[in-house]
């Protein structure tokens, strides 16, 4: 049996000695997703963020392990670390090196790729999201090893496409299917936590429908005093077909074919989520007197979980405030950001919204809508007796507190991929996002004792694995 006190202090060096300081070097190095970046392969900042990672694992790999590099054509690359294991079993840990993109609102003194550490925070883009996961990864092999604890095979699996869907992940899924075999565990290191007090396990991700949607009403712009009241706005035109999905007053989706019915077991689970936070959920930088979308904690938090809700996340052809004249524009274009429910087809999703907002448009208009990539999301099985059991004790040992079950609203596309592949697998999805941790948006950070902890948590449920 592992020993958590000597566990927790191998931990906490190898974090200290060598996984903080690699992650300063890492927040350094813009590497954007491709979607945010399509020079990502000219610009060259995957393929230097590839070489720290690797030459990093190659220097620190588990006795015996070996680091495979993957990279074809013009995909984006993939790191394989095969640790071989003494008894049965085969376990695959999960986590991604490519970035968001930079986000306005950074506090002063802060920046995307300008690490800094604060006490027990290191901000930056990219380290919570999901920078550490490598690296947090490999230090619990060695803690493991470092006790002399059997252990079963244990691949990590690093992509550098996840922010844009994991567009090259089913490729090397197939590609390197002969080394990574059938998980009967497998480990995700990118999700949240609801507070920084004990350990938390996701049990759902919502699914993901991104696309673009431009509305032509003219081919220039025109005077909107000689215009305007003929001409029908673009951005008009627009919003009378976001309405067509969602209520405008509420922001509920009204399309019934993006609702499904919520299991009452994950319904449960909000519940004891919401009695052991005792209902202080919010946990968003609010402005001024801003309210939220409703007052019953449990409500909010399956809207945030479990129901599907839609997001302008980016919009072209509006000029800044300080530049806008007297014209009516000839377009206004939108990317629109469908969250969809748990056990909601993909393709649904998006044959029903394309349908919504191009039959029969307003006024004749001109739409355009194209999707990017669209992602399913993912409902864990049951846990196993034991699984259960090794994580309520992690969680006790390192936190003091039993763990808790939560639904994450956002999208992990690697998950649905791989329950469908390997449904007899069990499943471990957990991260440091924590409140405030803000991954995609300004002032990002890892909360440094919480990675630890979470990392000596993971190795204590990895020894739990039953031969």
């Amino acid at each position: 049996m592992i020993n958590h006190s000597k566990n927790d202090r191998y931990i906490n060096e190898f974090w200290d000695k060598h996984i903080t300081p690699t992650l300063i070097d890492y927040i350094k190095i813009p590497n954007k997703s491709p979607d945010f970046d399509p020079d990502w392969l000219k610009n060259g900042h995957m393929s230097k963020v590839l070489k720290l990672a690797s030459d990093w694992a190659e220097k620190h790999k588990p006795e015996g392990s070996t680091v495979h590099i993957f990279q074809e054509d013009d995909r984006t690359p993939l790191i394989m670390i095969d640790c071989p294991g003494n008894r049965q079993g085969n376990i695959l840990m999960y986590g991604h090196l490519d970035k968001q993109p930079e986000m306005e609102g950074w506090r002063e003194g802060l920046g995307p790729w300008d690490p800094v550490l604060d006490g027990d925070k290191l901000y930056g883009r990219g380290g919570a999201d999901d920078g550490y996961a490598m690296f947090a990864s490999i230090a619990t092999v060695r803690s493991l090893k470092d006790q002399n604890i059997n252990h079963p095979r244990i691949i990590i699996l690093i992509e550098f496409s996840e922010e844009s869907g994991s567009p090259d992940l089913p490729f090397y899924m197939d590609h390197c299917a002969s080394i990574i075999g059938k998980p009967d565990l497998v480990v995700c290191l990118d999700s949240g936590a609801r507070n920084y007090e004990q350990f938390w396990t996701t049990t759902s991700l919502r699914g993901l429908i991104g696309c673009t949607v431009r509305v032509d009403v003219l081919t220039e712009g025109v005077h909107s005093g000689s215009a305007s009241g003929l001409v029908p706005s673009s951005f008009r035109v627009l919003r009378q077909l976001l309405s067509r999905l969602e209520d405008e007053k509420t922001g509920k989706i009204i399309l019934k074919d993006l609702n499904v019915n919520i299991p009452e077991r994950r319904i449960e689970d909000a519940k004891k989520m919401v009695d052991a936070l005792a209902g202080e959920l919010d946990q968003f930088p609010w402005h001024g007197s801003m309210n939220s979308t409703t007052s019953d904690p449990i409500e909010g938090t399956l809207r945030q979980t479990w129901k599907p809700a839609l997001s302008v996340v980016g919009m072209d052809g509006v000029p800044p405030v300080k530049d806008g004249g007297n014209v009516l524009r000839p377009y206004t274009e939108v990317k629109l950001s469908m969250r969809i429910p748990p056990t909601l087809d993909k393709e649904i999703a998006v044959k029903v919204m394309k349908r919504k907002l191009t039959e029969n448009p307003p006024n004749n208009a001109s739409i355009t809508v194209e999707f990017d990539e669209p992602a399913t999301g993912w409902n864990a099985p049951e846990l196993d007796p034991w699984l259960d059991s090794a994580i309520q004790e992690a969680s006790n040992a390192y936190f003091n507190k039993p763990a808790l079950f939560m639904g994450e609203g956002g999208t992990i596309p690697f998950m649905a991929m791989l329950g469908e592949k390997f449904p007899n697998a069990q499943f471990v999805i957990t991260g440091i996002l924590g409140p405030q941790s803000n991954a995609h948006g300004p002032n990002e950070f890892i909360h440094i004792p919480y990675a630890k902890k979470l990392t000596a948590s993971i190795a204590s449920i990895i020894q739990q694995f039953p031969s």
